[in-house]
């Protein structure tokens, strides 16, 4: 197998829900072994972290409490070999961020959680129905290095419900 990549970013609009989300599924992955940062394209200065996202990751034993809300600009190091965008305004901003370097850029379409309608989740089903958008990424079938180990995520998902 091949290795993975020495650093990731995860991008979406706020860098409140997803983007940390996946960002602390990957960190779960791969340990100190891999790099791995969050960001979006703007920041609300006015609000709080997302109480959601400390529940469901909390479920799946990852601790998002030092998860702090950053933008492209506020990226101390912007060496990535890997930005993988979660929303399409996210990743026309990795584009100009990579500037035709050697990075792999890839866009996973994942829904904004801040937008959904309808009956609530039931609280058993919270941390899968949180995290299987970014699951489906996480596949191995899909060969890639960042998905290489996505049986240990869904087994780590259904250990904690």
């Amino acid at each position: 197998m091949a290795r993975p990549p020495g650093a990731v970013l995860f991008a979406c609009g706020l860098n409140r829900i997803r983007s940390p989300m996946a960002a602390g599924l990957l960190r779960r992955l791969h340990g100190a072994g891999v790099f791995v940062d969050s960001c979006g394209l703007r920041v609300d200065p006015e609000a709080a972290p997302d109480p959601f996202v400390a529940i469901v990751m909390d479920e799946i034993g990852i601790d998002m409490g030092d998860h702090a809300p950053k933008t492209f600009d506020d990226l101390i190091d912007e060496s990535f070999d890997w930005i993988v965008s979660l929303s399409p305004e996210a990743h026309h901003r990795a584009v100009e961020c990579a500037g035709g370097g050697a990075v792999k850029l890839e866009y996973w379409p994942t829904p904004d959680p801040t937008l959904a309608t309808g009956a609530p989740v039931p609280t058993e089903t919270v941390p899968a129905a949180a995290t299987s958008p970014l699951d489906a990424y996480f596949d191995p079938a899909r060969g890639d290095h960042l998905s290489a180990a996505s049986a240990s995520v869904a087994k780590t998902a259904q250990d904690a419900r």
